[in-house]
């Protein structure tokens, strides 16, 4: 099951997601080794008091079997001394002992002598704990016991002074080591990045788009040889394409000559007016078929477009397209002068594909204009049909579409038209838009951006 925190998670880069999983690996790395060296540094400290404390009461059990207790008791540091009799009596204590009172109960003394205990400092007047142990001098019943105290408020402050250490030093530390992360990651994922906008850039419109090798023999240079020969396995495809709809539409054209001359011929000797005009118009459709599909192979081939000289003028090309046959009119309204970055026979093409189609839908009239703004040189055609709906209206330029609406009952066209428009028009630095006409049919709005 998707959760929220898994789909936040996702989104987030590459770049981001393996920085924040070596921080959190190295956070707990360094988590866990200072609880270890804080543990290791107490037991450590402990056994060294304890270290301590067994070698001086040692030198003072030898004083008392010796018979020759000082008193006081010679002492080092801060460490505490006792002499304990049978009966809870002290025999003799260090200078900073009590010479009256144990410093431990009979119950304390008790588990004193198997391990240490920790007392407050208090019954010395000191700060902190104090850790004992008790020695018997001997084996004997009744032998005395010597007592060490030793004080453990200068290990505490060193355990303390350890933590904030460490609570003050690893965040800083970590910061530090995931900006340097961040920056290694980076240049680690540098060759993918490369990958990716050169990716972007291949328009399959030519043979030498490659994506970019890098140098170190790794998984990405892999990665890129292998899209390398995808490329090439595509492109050789995309030509074998390209070179079939050519060959096709250009050996259709001598079959269709030898079809249209049969139809003259058919008409001269018998054939009804009528089966010769449906004959004909099927031929016309037909042609029309093979030159778009010729254009569509040249445009998809990656022809390099001739530079307009001298660009087309909207206002010598319009006037000749109004249509003096029956059925909807072709209205010329108004016409800016300018020009526009295409050839007179590309613009002628172009009107051709979006008049043919408004005259094919509309109901009484189709009008043609071209305006200039600051921004943009536009040509427009508006018709009265059904027009195109809002969610079908990418759909038109697909070729060979259909809707299954109003547009899609196409009797006349060969569904090419818009699609070698576009391509025309951007090929020249343009645009196409579809709206809804004032007619509340479709307009269609070829528009170049103004110098």
């Amino acid at each position: 099951m998707k959760t929220p925190l898994a789909g936040w998670w996702r989104r987030r880069s590459l770049r981001w997601r393996l920085m924040t999983i070596g921080l959190i690996g190295l956070a707990v790395a360094l988590a866990v080794g200072s609880v270890a060296l804080y543990v290791a540094l107490s037991v450590a400290n402990r056994h060294d008091l304890d270290r301590r404390a067994a070698a001086t009461a040692a030198q003072v059990a030898q004083l008392v079997q010796a018979h020759r207790l000082p008193d006081p008791i010679p002492v080092t540091g801060s460490e505490s001394v006792q002499v304990i009799d049978s009966h809870g009596r002290v025999l003799s204590a260090s200078a900073n002992g009590d010479r009256l009172s144990p410093l431990l109960s009979p119950d304390e003394l008790s588990r004193a002598r198997s391990t240490p205990v920790t007392v407050s400092g208090s019954r010395l007047g000191l700060t902190g704990s104090l850790r004992v142990t008790a020695t018997p001098v001997s084996q004997e019943p009744g032998a005395p016991v010597v007592v060490v105290a030793e004080p453990v408020a200068d290990i505490a402050r060193s355990q303390h002074l350890l933590v904030v250490t460490l609570l003050i030093t690893y965040p800083v530390l970590l910061l530090a080591l995931g900006a340097i992360a961040y920056r290694v990651i980076g240049a680690a994922l540098a060759p993918v990045e490369s990958l990716r906008a050169a990716a972007e850039r291949v328009s399959g419109s030519g043979r030498d788009e490659r994506l970019p090798v890098p140098e170190s023999r790794d998984e990405i240079h892999a990665l890129a040889v292998t899209l390398n020969s995808m490329l090439d396995r595509l492109v050789s495809a995309r030509e074998r394409e390209h070179s079939f709809v050519a060959n096709v539409a250009h050996e259709l054209r001598t079959p269709l000559a030898s079809l249209r001359v049969q139809a003259d011929v058919s008409h001269r000797h018998g054939a009804t007016e009528e089966d010769h005009a449906d004959l004909v118009a099927e031929l016309d459709r037909l042609s029309a078929l093979v030159d778009d599909l010729l254009v569509l192979a040249r445009l998809d081939a990656g022809e390099e477009l001739p530079a307009p000289d001298p660009p087309a003028e909207p206002r010598v090309v319009l006037p000749g397209l109004a249509s003096d046959e029956t059925g909807p009119e072709v209205v010329v309204c108004e016409v800016a002068e300018g020009t526009v970055p295409m050839t007179g026979l590309e613009l002628e093409r172009v009107l051709d594909n979006l008049i043919g189609n408004a005259l094919r839908h509309a109901r009484t009239r189709v009008d043609v204009g071209f305006s200039r703004t600051a921004r943009e040189a536009v040509v427009s055609v508006a018709d009265d049909g059904p027009g195109i709906p809002a969610a079908d209206r990418e759909r038109v330029f697909d070729r060979f579409s259909r809707l299954d609406e109003g547009r899609g009952r196409d009797s006349g066209g060969t569904g090419l038209g818009l699609a070698i428009v576009r391509e025309l028009v951007r090929r020249r630095g343009g645009d196409i838009r579809l709206r809804d006409s004032s007619y509340g049919g479709l307009l269609v709005e070829v528009s170049f951006p103004q110098p």
